[in-house]
């Protein structure tokens, strides 16, 4: 039977008192690997491709009962965009998409994040 390698995410080097990273170690140290695997110099890493769903932003806004210009203004979306996006002459990028499937299955949740920031 042959051996199988299994492949583990670049770590520092362990010592026998491990300290724990910080939240913001954690983060420059997956930066720092990041910036390593695009340049190539790195390949033991794990990388994880997410698929964003399309979202028919004219159900979602139906569904809430809102017209075009109150769903633009509710999120910060251009009214254009929104017109655009229904009517099939453009479509939502991935980020974007994003945002309008958190707004389909929780839209309090921007609403809140929306109304505190403002």
């Amino acid at each position: 039977m042959k051996e199988r390698r299994i492949s583990k995410p670049v770590t520092k080097k362990t010592t026998r008192a491990r300290k724990r990273q910080t939240v913001g170690e954690s983060i420059i140290e997956g930066l720092r690997q990041a910036v390593a695997w695009t340049k190539g110099e790195n390949d033991d890493v794990r990388v994880t491709l997410v698929r964003v769903p399309q979202v028919d932003v004219r159900q979602v806004r139906r569904k809430m009962g809102l017209s075009q210009a109150q769903f633009a203004a509710k999120f910060g979306l251009p009214p254009a965009t929104l017109r655009n996006w229904e009517q099939g002459r453009a479509h939502p990028d991935a980020p974007t998409r994003v945002l309008l499937a958190v707004i389909a299955k929780h839209p309090e949740a921007v609403e809140d994040v929306l109304r505190k920031a403002s």
